[in-house]
């Protein structure tokens, strides 16, 4: 339990000192050391765009735990993550790098053996590190954990077990992982369902009764992560640690629904992003504007734990938004859309108010086949030719589509207005150009071709299965983004 005499600057100004002389060896960890480094709870959701959060603007969703961790702690408006699909955030997440520079930029690649992981250098330093619910990264990452369990149909039933069993004479670093709210739903949800009436379509989504009804479904499911993640929080109350555990609630990609999930817009690439640490935090309930990416997480918490960060990192830490949250730790956040059962290649950048987004393939249309979503392929192609939809929610059939976009979040914070074309706008698109230009030549991105590159696995016009060569969940032989240059080798984070 963290001194009640010590500050959260002392802590961090400790910490760093301990750093300096520790590094990643734990035997050189001294007692008072020992006795303030933090416990660390990584909470990640599945498929959960931001704003489907009480505190985040949606009253009628029911996530009260959440909620409550966000008055008490502190709440991002800005957090972004480095790509909106679930295999690649994670393995992003836990090197602090960019998917095209982890070697895993594709759905269901496994994460390549050689890659640093924060969890292990907490490992190294002494810190007990768990892994229960959803994992997705493949073999050679357990490494980094002492210990990784499944977790049942949502994900989280495993949670607790992992909180109580582990170690008490060390500090402790649990990822905890939850398949809610990703498809298909889930018949027992132990809670009050939602309703139709309870739901909020935004405008690029069609508002018909069938949606409506789907996307009451996908409230329940995050009620569920919710009521866990209040389990989480009340099982560290009964054991005394809740004082000096840091609590990071996120989530991997966007919703799944269209326009959300594996998509660049901030329906798929901004996370909710919620830090509770009641012995660190200045202030309760404060919000942070300020931009943060997911690469920023695993410099971060090697701070908290008082170690210093690899050189493969490519984040940095958001630290000081905890003392001031009107800092800024980066101008700029970049994002990417790689391969998701078929073949893409997408980069976005936002600074400012502004968000620029490139398209390599622009004669393919971007669709996800989404099971049981509603409408489906067949009834969006049908209301589209009943002139029923405005371009934006058209976005799943659009072909060809624009090679470049351009958003003011201050006019249009869904992003539905193309800007690219508006003289108004020029000096703001060629200084994001040029941003891309700089991002993707420095960290060694990449466009495979299309006659090399990682095949379709689902028929863009029909979403029918499509056989092709490979084993698992992944086509291959395919080219990734990135592996032309050694990009896995490059560390390089581009502009920051």
């Amino acid at each position: 339990m963290i001194n009640c005499h010590t500050t959260r600057r002392d802590f961090l100004r400790n910490a760093a000192t301990a750093a300096s002389s520790f590094a990643f060896a734990p035997h050189a960890i001294d007692a008072k050391t020992e006795s303030i480094r933090p416990n660390i709870v990584l909470i990640i959701g599945d498929d959960i765009s931001q704003h489907d959060f009480g505190c985040y603007g949606t009253p009628s969703i029911r996530t009260p735990n959440v909620d409550k961790l966000a008055a008490n702690g502190l709440r991002f408006t800005n957090a972004y993550l480095t790509v909106s699909q679930c295999s690649p955030t994670r393995c992003s997440i836990i090197t602090g790098r960019y998917p095209h520079n982890t070697g895993a930029p594709e759905l269901h690649m496994p994460l390549p053996e050689g890659q640093v992981m924060f969890p292990e250098q907490l490992k190294r330093a002494g810190y007990h590190t768990a892994a229960a619910g959803k994992w997705h990264m493949g073999n050679y990452a357990r490494r980094a954990f002492d210990k990784v369990v499944g977790g049942g149909a949502g994900g989280e039933e495993r949670w607790i077990d992992c909180l109580q069993k582990r170690p008490k004479d060390k500090p402790f670093f649990m990822w905890f992982a939850s398949y809610d709210a990703h498809r298909p739903w889930d018949d027992k949800i132990e809670a009050k369902r939602h309703t139709p009436k309870d739901v909020i379509i935004p405008p690029y989504m069609v508002d018909i009764t069938s949606e409506r009804t789907d996307m009451a479904r996908y409230y329940d499911e995050v009620q569920r992560l919710d009521r866990y993640t209040g389990y989480v929080v009340e099982e560290l109350k009964k054991q005394g640690v809740l004082d000096n555990t840091i609590i990071i609630f996120m989530a991997d990609n966007g919703r799944p629904f269209w326009r959300a999930k594996t998509r660049l817009y901030d329906s798929g690439i901004k996370t909710p992003f919620v830090v509770h640490w009641p012995a660190g935090l200045r202030e309760k309930g404060q919000i942070c504007n300020s931009l943060v990416s997911v690469i920023d997480i695993a410099p971060t918490i090697l701070e908290w734990a008082g170690l210093k960060s690899p050189k493969t990192f490519q984040g940095t830490s958001f630290t000081p938004l905890l003392a001031d949250t009107k800092a800024s730790i980066r101008k700029y956040v970049f994002a990417e859309h790689n391969w998701h059962s078929q073949i893409a290649h997408e980069r976005m950048v936002r600074h400012g108010d502004y968000v620029y987004i490139r398209n390599a393939h622009r004669q393919l249309s971007q669709v996800i086949v989404l099971k049981s979503s509603r409408p489906n392929l067949d009834e969006l192609r049908e209301m589209a030719k009943d002139g029923k939809l405005t371009e934006a929610q058209m976005d799943p059939l659009l072909a060809p589509r624009p090679a470049e976009e351009l958003f003011d979040l201050r006019q249009d914070p869904h992003q539905v207005k193309n800007l690219v074309a508006d003289p108004a706008y020029r000096k703001p698109l060629e200084q994001l150009r040029k941003l891309m230009d700089q991002w993707q030549a420095r960290t060694g991105d990449t466009v495979p071709s299309l006659d090399v590159a990682t095949p379709d696995r689902h028929d863009r016009k029909t979403g029918k299965r499509i056989r092709v060569k490979g084993k698992g969940m992944r086509p291959s032989p395919g080219v990734v983004p990135g592996q032309a240059t050694g990009a896995d080798k490059i560390n390089d984070p581009g502009p920051r």
